[in-house]
């Protein structure tokens, strides 16, 4: 892509409410443009990330067997009065009437849809185990969205659900859900811990959570230094016996209660951080199955509901994880999973003839071998457009300037703001060990 002609409107100002660097710099560098509270729109450089996450979430639920479907965003309120949940839910489930008085739902989750798409038509135990899934926007009506894209009332979410003939089967295939989890969140180049976690609004037996490692996450979570052993302190910590000037976001009170507690896996010690939730995992039971009247017929020929399991990731909130995890004070530094762009070739002097030639002949080429790379031909000063590249975030920039009568250039590595001098002539070469 040519810069000249790319839609990334990069500004000074960060919206007046941005509190997080992930706001502040996604909004700034022209990745979200937000819309009302709670609302963003995603511009192209956020859409090749979403994109690039969306792959990977793709890659390893074909590794797992999960295959995709996509569910319709708005459901009938029938199916969630169905299921017990409409009040449960509260005023974050948005409820409107069509032209014919009938009442719907914006889809915040899609439990009841899934079950709703399976009873009736997987009847019988031979075709079990079945696992589901749809990369869809979501709506949760949050009475305070803030924080960008990490609170959002709208947003990107992966989904899934397992169906099964029995609870061993289940186990089975949440070990395999939380191993494909880890994977992508791996793949994606993020420090994280897996953890307990309380199943809340969603129900069923038990749950965990994916932690995203980050001085600016909304929950506190107990790691082990042993082993990989987390909790989130809703869990691990027995809240009734706490005063009540306590504050559950406070690490420092934590710590003061807790600070001697030794790990319930191997003893090791337990220290406490913050976390960002990408993903929430939980092995529901029958709770819906049984609500919805979702059966199949067992090897006896005898009714049985679906035992279930459902997979949550949040793939919008995982865009800003990345920045919230890698950056800063100068923009962006993401993970060369999750780069818009792998290269940026900057060209110095768009005016001079040798430095524009080289960085034409050098886009061209990476181009032809599918590299992603951004060729910045904008008739701007040197300095604005490094500070734009900063703040984007590119992985690699390759500084085509003045050095270039020496027959040299240089390339820049955002994550270490570093320059090494390379021969023009081996420029070519030494991007694609980069990439």
């Amino acid at each position: 892509m040519r810069r000249s002609r790319a839609f990334i409107p990069t500004t000074k100002e960060a919206p007046s409410d941005a509190q997080l660097a992930s706001h502040i710099f996604l909004s700034r560098a022209g990745f979200i443009s937000q819309v009302a509270a709670g609302l963003y729109s995603y511009m192209p450089l956020a859409k090749k990330v979403i994109r690039k996450i969306e792959n990977i979430i793709h890659d390893e639920m074909a590794n797992v067997g999960a295959e995709e479907v996509e569910l319709s965003f708005v459901a009938p309120s029938d199916l969630w009065i169905e299921s017990g949940r409409i009040d449960k839910f509260g005023k974050e489930l948005l409820r409107f009437y069509d032209r014919k008085e009938k009442l719907f739902v914006l889809g915040p989750t899609h439990e009841e849809m899934m079950v709703d798409l399976v009873r009736n038509r997987v009847t019988s135990y031979k075709s079990l185990p079945l696992n589901l899934y749809q990369i869809k926007t979501k709506f949760r009506d949050e009475v305070r969205p803030r924080y960008g894209l990490m609170r959002g009332r709208e947003f990107i979410m992966k989904d899934g659900y397992s169906f099964h003939a029995s609870q061993e089967d289940l186990d089975r295939e949440f070990e395999a859900l939380e191993a494909a989890y880890k994977r992508i969140i791996t793949r994606l180049g993020l420090d994280f811990r897996v953890v307990e976690a309380d199943s809340g609004a969603i129900g069923g037996s038990g749950s965990k959570e994916l932690m995203v490692i980050a001085d600016s996450g909304e929950d506190t979570i107990a790691v082990c230094d042993k082993c990989e052993y987390g909790a989130n302190v809703e869990v691990f910590l027995n809240m009734d016996q706490l005063d009540e000037d306590f504050d559950a976001n406070s690490i420092t009170d934590i710590k003061e209660v807790k600070g001697d507690d030794k790990c319930p896996e191997c003893n090791g010690k337990l220290s406490l951080t913050k976390g960002i939730e990408v993903g929430h995992i939980f092995k529901l039971g029958t709770t819906y199955s049984d609500a919805l009247k979702a059966k199949y017929l067992d090897e006896n020929g005898k009714a049985q509901s679906f035992i279930m399991g459902t997979y949550g990731m949040g793939v919008s909130r995982l865009v800003a994880a990345v920045i919230e995890q890698h950056h800063d004070e100068f923009g962006c530094i993401w993970t060369k999973a999750t780069a818009p762009y792998s290269i940026n070739i900057m060209v110095s002097n768009i005016k001079n003839e040798a430095q524009n030639t080289l960085g034409e002949e050098l886009y061209l080429k990476l181009l032809g071998e599918n590299v992603e790379v951004m060729l910045d031909d904008r008739k701007e000063r040197f300095g604005f457009k490094m500070k734009d590249a900063e703040l984007i975030g590119f992985p690699y920039t390759v500084i085509i300037g003045k050095e270039l009568d020496n027959g040299t250039v240089e390339i820049y590595e955002r994550k270490t703001r570093k320059k090494t001098t390379v021969l023009a002539g081996d420029i070519y070469e030494r991007i694609m060990e980069l990439v």
